[in-house]
């Protein structure tokens, strides 16, 4: 498998973390996310059973290098500018157009 491209601030689980089952929902939520397909954090959230929690999701997201952390984005559509210059190219080769930094499904 390529070598995914780590989340800006990414912050990695310390060597034998043990996810939470919160933490686990997530990345199972995230790791079914298959090329061209888009989540907000929020629909993470109330995915895993957890509404509101959109802000728990992104720590999740940092924290595991190997999720497809590019196919989540923000309620309102726009691309962090932190994330934008890694993100924009990685939407843009499944299929997303973007204008400036708002995701254009």
């Amino acid at each position: 498998m390529p070598v995914r491209p780590l989340v800006p601030k990414a912050a990695p689980w310390a060597e034998g973390h043990v996810p939470t089952p919160f933490q686990s929902d997530v990345i199972e939520a995230m790791s079914a996310l298959r090329p061209g397909e888009l989540a907000t954090y929020g629909e993470i959230a109330e995915e895993v059973g957890r509404p509101g929690s959109a802000q728990a999701v992104g720590n999740v997201v940092r924290g595991v290098p190997d999720l497809p952390w590019w196919r989540v984005i923000p309620s309102d559509g726009r691309l962090y500018e932190t994330h934008a210059a890694t993100q924009r190219p990685l939407l843009e080769a499944e299929g997303h157009r973007i204008e400036g930094r708002r995701v254009v499904v």
